[in-house]
């Protein structure tokens, strides 16, 4: 992952194993309780009834409400990264199997109804959008590298370029598709416009640019 500046801890940082164990459980109930009634509806004490422990304890951990969602998009965010860390590194060895896992995983990873993922995106929090940012500069970068053993299979004039414009161009729709509101769901349609999406863009990177003569 790129190097990025000191930032201050956005909650305190459990240092034993048992305070781990509590914050997992904290972040799970907030978890559940936004991807079953919103965000909206989370509140601390609903999420101290749901982890089992008080009040208390979530407010000697997080300062209010802003800082436990701050958390809990981070957590996701973690997920996400490995996730598509662990597709990519299992893809099919060639370029066109890097573009599958790569669309199929992150159209997944985006769209998962099951996730207050969406919700926390809408949000659209400060903090979150920049972490949120630093997540897809690395899953980018994730991308670059998977496919960089497959670089002279791309037919375009600058191979680096295109292969940097067709994963931005999977990554957006992939995204709008978890903001929009009608977005594809579904298994079987989801693993369509994936493979419509990887499609799209093995079609351009194998095919030599109108322009790169005159360039």
């Amino acid at each position: 992952m790129t190097e990025e500046p000191d930032r201050p801890p956005s909650y305190r940082q459990p240092q034993q194993a048992r305070s781990a164990a509590t914050l997992a459980r904290v972040l799970q109930a907030a978890e559940e309780i936004v991807a079953s009634s919103g965000l909206e509806e989370m509140t601390m004490t609903g999420v101290a009834e749901r982890a089992g422990v008080s009040v208390g304890t979530i407010y000697r951990r997080f300062e209010d409400k802003e800082q436990l969602t701050t958390a809990l998009t981070e957590r996701m965010l973690e997920r996400r990264e490995e996730y598509m860390a662990e597709r990519l590194r299992t893809a099919e060895p060639s370029l066109t199997g890097v573009l599958d896992a790569y669309a199929h995983a992150l159209l997944q990873s985006f769209a998962d109804s099951d996730s207050p993922f969406p919700a926390l995106l809408r949000a659209g929090r400060s903090q979150s959008m920049d972490r949120g940012a630093r997540t897809i500069t690395e899953i980018h970068r994730l991308l670059l590298e998977a496919a960089a053993p497959y670089a002279e299979q791309i037919q375009r004039s600058h191979p680096q370029e295109a292969l940097d414009t067709a994963a931005r161009a999977v990554l957006g729709a992939c995204f709008h598709n978890s903001v929009r509101p009608d977005p594809v769901t579904g298994e079987t349609a989801r693993r369509r416009y994936a493979d419509e999406l990887s499609d799209m863009a093995i079609a351009y990177l194998l095919t030599p640019d109108r322009r790169g003569a005159a360039r």
